[in-house]
């Protein structure tokens, strides 16, 4: 797995990647045997401490994030592995539970989710358009996603897992297109076209 460790403001030493290097690849090899990449940023905290900012790609379509805020850099980037090992066991153990009660033909394996591959693209404003209203808000981005297909519990699971507050996924039991989504208070949304 390639790991790399940054700094922001921070100079990252020989002991701080040599200690990253062994701590995440601890956890991911003891959760996952074919984990991509994973990338650390130390910073500067607002109060003096050290944040630690942890995103791995596990999996084609699996990325985790931690996060974690402490006085010393090291502990730092301990609770923010901690992190990621938390959610790498709960991802685990819900693929267990899923494949448990459901049809034993499907194989449980990290390769059943479908990857989002996105595109970013900027548009330049055209001036001579004359469909669009004057006051019409201007489209400036635009993001191509592949749709997976999943049930809502997986979709939900890939919500969490991607840290991310909206996902658009395909109803493997109806066919249509929904959306999970983080709310405000915390709870999770679905919409569901009528």
């Amino acid at each position: 797995m390639d790991i790399r460790v940054s700094g922001h403001q921070v100079d990252t030493g020989a002991a701080l990647q040599t200690h990253a290097e062994e701590r995440l690849g601890a956890i991911v090899e003891k959760h996952f045997s074919r984990a991509l990449s994973s990338h650390v940023t130390m910073g500067k905290a607002p109060h003096g401490g050290f944040r630690c900012d942890i995103v791995t790609h596990v999996a084609q379509g699996l990325i985790l994030k931690g996060s974690a805020v402490a006085q010393d850099a090291h502990i730092a980037l301990d609770q923010s592995a901690e992190k990621i090992e938390k959610q790498l066991r709960r991802y685990r153990r819900r693929i267990k539970d899923r494949h448990e009660g459901a049809d034993h033909a499907r194989k449980a394996d990290e390769a059943n989710f479908v990857v989002q591959e996105a595109a970013y693209t900027v548009f330049a404003h055209d001036e001579t358009s004359e469909d669009e209203p004057a006051d019409a808000p201007l489209v400036i981005a635009e993001t191509r996603v592949d749709v997976p297909t999943a049930s809502v519990s997986d979709a939900v699971m890939m919500l969490d897992l991607r840290n991310t507050n909206a996902l658009l996924f395909k109803n493997a039991a109806t066919g249509t297109h929904n959306m999970v989504y983080r709310r405000g208070d915390g709870s999770i949304g679905w919409v569901e076209p009528g």
